[in-house]
């Protein structure tokens, strides 16, 4: 057996998380390696059964009945509020409903409104938006129209340069904590500073991040944050996003998108809008519950003691355990690793580019080793600590060897 082999049997042995494993529906053909979780999270094992009774006899016995009775009306908070403490948020300032994207528009284009607030008429008008330039596209593209929607020029800034790119016109600040190509984590705490030293408003897009490691929204004074809870949180496919509106900025978080569900007294039926208080006015329309309670059953397997501390300490495990396979299985200048070495600047994923990494990545799924392509040459790995062991992140790393020396990539 080779001597990664032989180090993959000791970690998975030391492993405290290793029993998390049984909580998800994963192939019982040992060959089988899933490291896509960074797109889509494996389903945790409490989520059919739970489903079937949200279906069969919540909505097939109790019908409208349920909304009261099996807690369908609070949903939105009382799941925000498990996420919490994933992202370091005390309760009270999480509310899950809508799509990230949806999520994207109301925060950035409330942090304006909380700018221009704050300012009055004091100073020149905060007038602009800067956006990360390396964002996934469609935080762009939300950024884009909320500019043109409130009046504002966009700039597209690469991360690094944020802190000289700022100035008195800056309104809002959008940011993603981990680059979904790469896997490079930006400093959250400094940015942040940065963004209020200039008098602008934050907002942090955690969709990379949150379940896989520290966040510490209430800790760096984030202001506001959205995120996804469909890849570390294991949501299920098209699962709610949530948004998150520090506590302080609650009275005067003004949505773009206020709805009955936002409303003070949603049943008053009132013509005029008058928003509710804290962080349900971040709500909008009826949530989808069918999603939103396969979300909560998703979220028991972070109860029983397991921190986010434990996930993140396993993540950078397993990724170094990663590229030392690579290195030792992998000819020198096969591939190139674009995630960042240092801990502090990696999330939990490794990207690696290569020639032909599209028809690569296709052959790993074939031999059973799953990860993603991203256009033109990036092979992503995404290492999800609490069911993937360092077994399998030793063969995932041979079979990419394999596959690179029969293709000649």
């Amino acid at each position: 057996m080779s001597e990664p082999r032989l180090r993959a049997k000791e970690l998975d042995a030391a492993d405290e998380l290793a029993a998390q494993r049984a909580e998800f529906v994963l192939e019982e053909d040992g060959d089988a390696v899933y490291l896509d979780g960074n797109s889509l999270g494996a389903l945790p094992a409490a989520v059919p059964g739970r489903v079937e009774d949200v279906v069969r006899r919540q909505w097939g016995e109790l019908r409208i009945r349920s909304w009261t009775e099996s807690g369908w009306w609070t949903a939105p908070e009382r799941i925000g509020d498990r996420i919490a403490p994933l992202v370091g948020a005390a309760a009270g300032q999480i509310v899950v409903g809508d799509s990230t994207s949806v999520n994207v528009f109301k925060a950035v284009v409330g942090a304006v409104r909380l700018a221009r607030s704050a300012d009055g008429a004091a100073g020149p008008a905060r007038d602009e938006i800067v956006v990360d330039a390396t964002t996934f596209p469609t935080d762009g593209y939300i950024a884009e129209s909320a500019a043109r929607m409130t009046g504002c020029t966009l700039r597209p800034v690469p991360p690094s340069d944020i802190p000289d790119a700022l100035g008195d016109r800056t309104a809002a600040v959008l940011l993603n904590h981990v680059d979904y190509r790469t896997g490079r984590l930006h400093d959250l705490p400094a940015l942040t500073a940065a963004v209020h030293a200039a008098g602008a408003y934050v907002v942090w897009d955690l969709c990379h991040s949150a379940g896989a490691l520290p966040v510490g929204l209430d800790e760096h004074g984030v202001d506001l944050a959205v995120g996804c809870t469909y890849k570390y949180l294991n949501g299920g496919p098209g699962s709610p996003a949530y948004l998150y509106v520090r506590a302080e900025l609650q009275d005067r978080f003004d949505s773009p998108l206020p709805g009955w569900n936002s409303h003070a007294e949603p049943f008053g039926m009132s013509p005029e809008y008058a928003p509710a208080p804290g962080a349900l006015r971040g709500r909008v329309g009826t949530p989808d519950i069918l999603s939103m309670l396969a979300l909560e059953a998703a979220l028991d397997v972070w109860d029983g003691g397991v921190t986010i501390e434990a996930v993140r300490a396993k993540s950078l495990a397993l990724t170094d355990f990663f590229l030392e396979c690579v290195a030792a299985y992998v000819p020198e200048g096969r591939v190139e690793c674009l995630t960042p070495g240092p801990h502090g600047e990696r999330g939990s994923q490794i990207a690696l580019r290569c020639p032909g990494a599209g028809d690569v990545m296709k052959r790993l799924i074939e031999r059973g080793v799953v990860g993603d392509f991203r256009h033109p040459d990036v092979l992503r790995f995404g290492f999800t600590p609490l069911y993937v062991g360092f077994a399998d992140t030793e063969r995932a790393a041979r079979v990419l060897a394999e596959v690179l020396a029969e293709t000649g990539a």
